[in-house]
């Protein structure tokens, strides 16, 4: 005898759902799950939306967005369960900081420019915590990491005033790199402050350092792609293929794009 459907619908249902997963005659799985278990999945679903984001799918990017909607619902039901905290307390936190955050929305603040809101929510965080650092997450990917540590410091005036200082600053790391060339260590320290020096360069350029590289990679990976398919036809292995035949369908591959 088939069980009936059940109806769940709108945020509410997918709570519900959640909550019916995780009963004691729910989901084995979804049983076993912790937030420990979770917290990768949350960092993969939220790239897989990016990549929905960037491929402009809009399908995909609404399945992706349910995808995070649930591990987020999963995350809460957990700590609910243990007493910790609830979907109530997570809702009603959220709302009454962004309210805090937006007295020109919700209160008699007056701004002016994109410029002035920023100004504005960096004074009202101020207030909420000891460092202009504060919050900041080391599980994000490094550019974007290094990304918000520079915008921190823009924000409070510890930041060169125009691109120029920061490319006088990249020729000085690349000169500090070239010296440590013998010493492993510092040659990775190097490496790193190089690498900051051109996401600061990126910052002050308008340019997301994390959607430039990911934009870069994907053209890599294409390019590339069309090397593979070439020893397709000739029936050859990349193995055997000379550095000459790749870079000569490389260029071709190059030349396409435009």
């Amino acid at each position: 005898m088939s069980r009936k459907s059940p109806d769940f619908k709108g945020l509410v249902g997918v709570y519900e759902l959640v909550k019916r997963l995780r009963a004691p005659d729910g989901c084995p799985w979804d049983r076993k799950q912790t937030n420990k278990s979770l917290k990768y999945n949350i960092i993969e679903e939220g790239y897989e939306l990016i990549d929905a984001i960037d491929s402009d799918d809009n399908r995909a990017m609404m399945e992706e967005l349910g995808d995070l909607l649930f591990l987020v619902l999963m995350h809460i039901r957990i700590a609910e369960e243990e007493g910790r905290f609830t979907l109530e307390d997570v809702t009603s936190g959220i709302i009454d900081k962004m309210i805090s955050r937006h007295p020109h929305v919700f209160g008699n603040v007056k701004v002016n420019s994109h410029d002035e809101i920023l100004e504005n929510w960096e004074k009202i965080k101020k207030k909420e915590r000891k460092s202009i650092f504060d919050g900041i997450s080391f599980g994000v990917p490094a550019l974007l990491l290094a990304q918000t540590v520079g915008e921190r410091a823009r924000r409070v005036g510890f930041d060169w005033p125009d691109p120029h200082g920061i490319i006088d600053k990249i020729r000085e790391e690349i000169d500090e790199f070239l010296d440590a060339s013998d010493d492993k260590k510092k040659l990775e320290e190097e490496f790193g402050d190089l690498l900051f020096a051109l996401v600061n360069l990126a910052r002050h350029l308008g340019i997301d350092a994390e959607d430039a590289l990911r934009r870069t990679v994907r053209k890599f990976i294409l390019r590339f792609q069309k090397i593979e398919e070439a020893a397709r036809q000739k029936g050859v292995d990349l193995d055997n293929m000379t550095l000459d035949e790749m870079e000569e369908i490389w260029q071709s591959a190059k030349k396409s794009e435009f």
